[in-house]
């Protein structure tokens, strides 16, 4: 409670499909019914868990900027590797300053939004998605590949759509962090 899991958005902002999940209106605001938070939570630490303990491979997708320190997950072009092997070799040194910068521009803004899946060799095996509203175009690919999804659900958003949706606020950073780090402790408990 401490974190803010509980507190959904406004009552004018809701999907009626998340009724089953909200507990209370308080202010304005829909109030997340944490139990259903916990049983869905435990039942994605248990998925995630099992699925590392057989080797699988996971993928964390959150582009928000207030989940930007809480997530690591991207991916890097092949020509980010390139690049940082041509700036270690020297080779920045043979072109102009201008092209030299506008290189290492776009390897860090590669860095940036790229960096967490350079080593990724296949699709993952399960995907946590931080916030659904933002990463639906993620969401909907995973689906048609048939990638298993665990999803952190806002109270705006459609349970339905994941394969576990984890009721909760999906704002708040630590929120987020809780989220994650519960996940996460459950991967590296199942390597």
């Amino acid at each position: 409670m401490e974190a803010g899991v509980h507190f959904g958005h406004g009552t004018k902002k809701w999907n009626p499909r998340m009724a089953p999940y909200i507990s209370a209106k308080r202010k304005g605001i829909h109030i997340t019914n944490l139990a259903k938070t916990a049983r869905f939570l435990s039942e994605a630490c248990d998925l995630v868990f099992d699925a590392a303990s057989r080797g699988k491979s996971f993928l964390i997708i959150g582009t928000k900027n207030k989940a930007a320190n809480s997530v690591a997950s991207a991916a890097i072009r092949a020509r980010c590797h390139d690049l940082r092997a041509e700036e270690r070799m020297g080779k920045f040194n043979h072109l102009s300053k201008r092209d030299a910068a506008m290189l290492k521009r776009k390897l860090s803004t590669l860095q940036t939004y790229l960096g967490g899946i350079k080593y990724m060799t296949g699709p993952p095996d399960i995907v946590i998605i931080v916030d659904q509203q933002e990463e639906y175009t993620a969401l909907r690919e995973c689906a048609i590949l048939g990638i298993p999804t665990i999803s952190l659900i806002d109270t705006n958003s459609d349970p339905d759509l994941a394969d576990i949706s984890i009721p909760a606020n999906d704002d708040a950073i630590a929120s987020i962090r809780l989220i994650l780090n519960k996940l996460v402790s459950a991967i590296f408990r199942g390597q």
